[in-house]
């Protein structure tokens, strides 16, 4: 279990709310990617939430997502939660908002100011708990006797041009730095000279940070919002008045809103593996191939001459004779195929139903 700083506890918040559908016609706003069992029998948020297991005690961990998920995120995570441990947004408004609403949920049920909160996503693969652990760890003792919020920095290994990034600053030990700046995605040409720099880290939504801190940086950079921070804390039991304040806040990211502007943050490098899952084709990186090729889901399978084959068929027998680097996704309804190199188009596929017949029944 966590080594406590002082008197500051550990907890962590898993924001679940997303509706992702890059991994559409699996992931729809009806059943997101977070509650797909993509990489084991588990779902992503259970996965997230065993992740903890050992550093964080069950009482200390919680669920932020949209009240429509709530069934889903139950079936997923109930188990390994505190017992009032889900949090509903009353509608998607963005991460800020959903961070501060968490804050002001977790202090309405006790959480000091001194305590330390870890948020992270939902739906992101991590094989290695062990690195993990040590990781949270080490940025939650940084946390508490810094009184900074700590990012979770992705040391890049290719020139990712659809990840933030952040650039170090001094470094702090030898694994933690200050923040010089976050910066957006940049073109593969930038890319390339972040990667070849070794001074970036790719950014990875995953923070932690004391409550007073992120009241503090809110009430700072994000005054507007903070406003309403302890009428949500007042309104913690009624979600009828608890909706209309929601409602007032506006729509941003938690990185436009505090972390581009504080100057109290510090990134750690992650000493684990990562894994957003953006697309089909990331599967290849996080699940064992069998035969060459990635096979996901299947009640068995024949292959010949075929490599390179990414394949999402629960419950399917899959055969693949004489094909190569194709994405191949099949449930009851929908069928989907398409070269492995093209994987980024299937938001074509989804753009275009969304203006026809098909949208309510497989979006």
């Amino acid at each position: 279990m966590t080594q406590d700083v002082g008197d500051a506890k550990l907890y962590c918040v898993i924001m679940a709310g997303g509706r992702g559908t890059r991994f559409w016609p699996e992931s729809t706003s009806k059943k997101p990617k977070q509650y797909l069992s993509l990489v084991s029998d588990k779902s992503l948020l259970e996965e997230t939430a065993l992740r903890f297991e050992g550093l964080i005690d069950s009482s200390h961990r919680y669920v932020v997502t949209v009240k429509e998920q709530e069934i889903l995120a139950k079936e997923c995570a109930k188990k390994h939660l505190a017992e009032n441990g889900f949090i509903y947004e009353p509608s998607g408004r963005n991460t800020a908002p959903c961070i501060l609403l968490s804050m002001a949920m977790l202090e309405s049920q006790g959480v000091k100011d001194e305590d330390v909160v870890a948020i992270v996503p939902s739906d992101h693969v991590i094989l290695n708990k062990v690195g993990f652990q040590k990781t949270v760890q080490e940025a939650y003792e940084l946390a508490a006797t810094k009184k900074s919020i700590v990012t979770i920095g992705i040391t890049p290994n290719f020139p990712h041009t659809g990840y933030g990034y952040v650039k170090k600053g001094e470094s702090v030990n030898d694994t933690s730095f200050n923040v010089e700046k976050f910066v957006e995605k940049p073109d593969f040409e930038t890319a390339k000279e972040y990667l070849s720099s070794g001074q970036y880290f790719w950014n990875a939504g995953m923070f932690v940070s004391s409550l007073a801190t992120l009241k503090e940086e809110f009430k700072e950079h994000a005054p507007d919002m903070f406003d309403s921070y302890q009428s949500l804390v007042d309104s913690s039991n009624d979600f009828e008045k608890l909706t209309s304040l929601y409602g007032e806040l506006r729509k941003e990211s938690i990185d436009y809103a505090i972390m581009e502007k504080s100057k109290r943050v510090l990134v750690k490098a992650a000493e684990f593996d990562w894994n957003d899952l953006g697309s089909w084709d990331a599967l290849e990186a996080v699940v064992e191939k069998k035969g060459g090729n990635t096979l996901v889901g299947n009640n068995g399978e024949f292959t010949m001459s075929a490599e390179g084959n990414i394949v999402y068929a629960p419950g399917k027998f899959v055969s693949l004779i004489d094909v190569k680097d194709l994405i191949v996704v099949s449930n009851e309804k929908t069928l989907m195929v398409l070269p492995k190199s093209e994987s980024q188009k299937v938001k074509k596929i989804v753009e275009s139903l969304s203006e026809g017949p098909w949208a309510d029944e497989l979006l």
